[in-house]
């Protein structure tokens, strides 16, 4: 059994990584709160705008043709897959589920793909096991702005556009609230028409003074809204897994204390009565010396 001072030195130990993760935890919660407004605040929008990029895949698939090089339909000889993860840990299974559904995703695939990692975990992740990394970015704040997501989009609209990728999928974490993430996966490029009601409806929109005259700078825009989103659904999810993880060790941490506490006090509750039999002992052999 161990020691009174050697379970008191891990009692001073644990409760040190309990304030940790207090801090933590607080520290998450703050920027989950700030992610989870952004993200339910740009969600209709972003819904929205996806809902017209559907009526106009819709159109081009009436009319015979594509109104922009990034509604066409082509042969799929190539894949492209944009997955993001977090740059950190701490954070409980996050980037573990996301990696998973990714690794899942390519082993279905029967095209050759190439993989653009947002997030240091799971760039670090895909180059350590050879998968083909065709671009990778990190270091995105906690609260991105719409020209930190541009590069992500500028790389995969150009590589669909060049005949590199002939569809382009996008992997992130949809956050539905603190407790709840779901790693997902959705095509993003081409899109493809919606033509039962729904979600999206089967409204067709009319384009003034036409559609291929503002395709050129709106399709590439809503792209980037698509890409943005989703990297705002991904850090709200984060941040709820990390303000989870560091409650969970917070009180794991508690229960250790009281558990060591409990056995601090067996321990030196035996001490003090070995201590007072050996005094007795002592005092008992004193009294037979001076006896005899």
């Amino acid at each position: 059994m161990a020691t009174a001072r050697e379970i008191r030195r891990r009692i001073r130990g644990v409760r040190n990584t309990a304030q940790i993760a207090k801090a933590m935890e607080t520290v998450a919660a703050s920027k989950m709160r700030r992610a989870q407004q952004q993200t339910l605040a740009s969600r209709p929008y972003a819904e929205k705008a996806l809902a017209v990029l559907h009526s106009l895949a819709r159109q081009a698939h009436a009319g015979g043709g594509a109104l922009h090089p990034l509604l066409e339909q082509r042969e799929v000889k190539t894949v492209g897959l944009i997955v993001y993860t977090a740059d950190r840990g701490l954070c409980g299974a996050f980037n573990a589920n996301m990696i998973r559904k990714a690794v899942d995703f390519t082993k279905t695939q029967e095209y050759p793909y190439n993989l653009i990692a947002v997030g240091r975990k799971g760039r670090d992740f895909f180059m350590r096991y050879g998968f083909p990394v065709a671009a990778e970015f990190t270091g995105i704040p906690d609260r991105p702005a719409m020209p930190d997501l541009s590069p992500v989009a500028r790389v995969a609209i150009d590589d669909f556009l060049n005949g590199r990728w002939d569809a382009v999928y996008l992997a992130y974490t949809s956050f539905v609230n603190t407790l709840v993430q779901r790693p997902t996966i959705v095509r993003l490029l081409p899109l493809e028409p919606v033509w039962e009601s729904g979600t999206h409806g089967s409204v067709d929109y009319i384009y003034e003074p036409n559609p291929e005259a503002i395709l050129g700078q709106v399709l590439p825009r809503f792209t980037e809204l698509e890409i943005y989103q989703a990297m705002l659904e991904s850090i709200a999810s984060e941040q709820s897994a990390r303000m989870v993880a560091m409650r969970n060790a917070r009180e794991a941490a508690t229960d250790l204390i009281t558990e060591l506490t409990l056995s601090y006090n067996k321990a030196r509750q035996e001490a003090i009565t070995k201590e007072l039999l050996d005094i007795a002992g002592g005092a008992e052999a004193l009294a037979k010396a001076r006896g005899s």
